[in-house]
């Protein structure tokens, strides 16, 4: 079996664990969830049903049993109610704490996933099947969890990191080529804060960046990982380097919201990264072309890279409210040049407006 193993150490045994990366993967979950488990809740979306059924079928065939919670496609499902939908079925199947909980689906999935994983007894067991490239390459690494709420995205959560993450690349082929493009938001932002490998892999291959198929995407999503992988392992909980994984994600998060989670999450945080990318050089640190490179790759990939100029004051109400705030200063992760990301602190929202209008329609 031809696959990768791409290991997050963290400070304590509880928190390491290894992603999986190859096709035919499935299989390989009963054996990766280990011998105490004997029940398992399975969650996916109902366009996932499919893919479910055969990871249940392992399961059984291992003498595992296990439930499914069928739940509600995107952000749809990142709601208090779909968790507590979860909590019931596990309480009513009498789980214990060495039972465990699978996610198979995108970013979103995972995210609820683990939140009910890590809420359930105050801890089980979750492994993640990220069916999207979104998910691979970063929702399911790093043990980052939460729902959503009327005030903003991910407000509720928790850090339970998974027993293992398993990227079944045969799962992408499925994806419609905007799903994967979308996807790649977050690939791009890979490169800019730490392996500017990844951005010359996409100039260079710029069809085979399209087809899931390909060694050149295989390649991305690994660079990805190890990415996420090499940070995570140094900053569980988000107090130092992790932020960085942020990159255009504040204005990105306030997008999302703004268009009550319509719009995929790697479109909003790929105008995220430009307006981080403006305030770079607002700042006097990141060059014009540096700055012109991000809207060139993105646009490559089909990805927005401006949004409307009147939505401006809904955006930075939001932003307030965001994780990263901190009193009443907003803060940024932005660039002094490719693969040096710091955070920056923006006391006058004047700053910010000026570099706005620089991505407004």
């Amino acid at each position: 079996m031809n696959e990768t193993v791409i290991p997050v150490r963290g400070d304590t045994p509880e928190n390491q664990y290894d992603v999986l990366v190859g096709n035919g993967l499935l299989g390989r979950v009963p054996e990766l969830l280990g011998e105490r488990v004997k029940k398992v809740l399975i969650i996916h979306p109902r366009a996932l049903r499919a893919t479910g059924d055969v990871v249940q079928e392992n399961l059984r065939a291992a003498g595992i049993q296990s439930f499914v919670a069928e739940i509600p496609d995107a952000e749809e499902g990142k709601r208090v109610e779909v968790a507590a939908f979860c909590w019931q079925i596990m309480g009513q199947s009498d789980f214990t704490r060495t039972d465990a909980v699978v996610s198979v689906g995108g970013g979103a999935v995972s995210d609820l996933a683990g939140f009910v994983a890590a809420t359930w007894l105050r801890g089980v067991r979750v492994l993640h099947l990220p069916t999207t490239l979104l998910g691979m390459v970063d929702a399911a690494v790093g043990g980052k969890t939460g729902i959503n709420t009327a005030e903003g995205k991910n407000l509720v959560g928790a850090f339970h990191p998974p027993a293992a993450v398993v990227c079944d690349l045969d799962s992408l082929a499925t994806l419609p080529e905007n799903e994967l493009l979308t996807g790649m938001a977050e690939v791009v932002k890979c490169g800019f804060i730490a392996d500017p490998q990844i951005l010359t892999l996409i100039q260079e291959h710029p069809a085979e960046v399209r087809d899931s198929s390909s060694a050149v995407v295989r390649e991305l999503v690994e660079r990805s990982v190890r990415v996420k992988a090499e940070v995570v392992s140094s900053d569980l909980r988000e107090s130092g380097r992790r932020e960085y994984l942020n990159y255009g994600h504040t204005l990105g998060h306030a997008i999302e919201h703004n268009e009550r989670y319509q719009w995929r999450h790697g479109a909003a945080v790929s105008v995220g990264m430009v307006f981080a990318a403006e305030l770079g050089r607002a700042a006097g640190t990141l060059s014009d072309d540096v700055v012109a490179l991000h809207r060139e790759i993105l646009t490559s990939l089909g990805l927005p890279v401006s949004y409307r100029a009147d939505q401006w004051p809904r955006l930075l109400e939001v932003m307030k409210r965001d994780k990263k705030t901190r009193g009443n200063l907003l803060r940024f992760v932005v660039l002094d040049r490719i693969a040096a990301p710091r955070i920056m602190e923006v006391p006058d929202p004047a700053i910010l407006f000026a570099c706005y209008q620089e991505i407004a329609d």
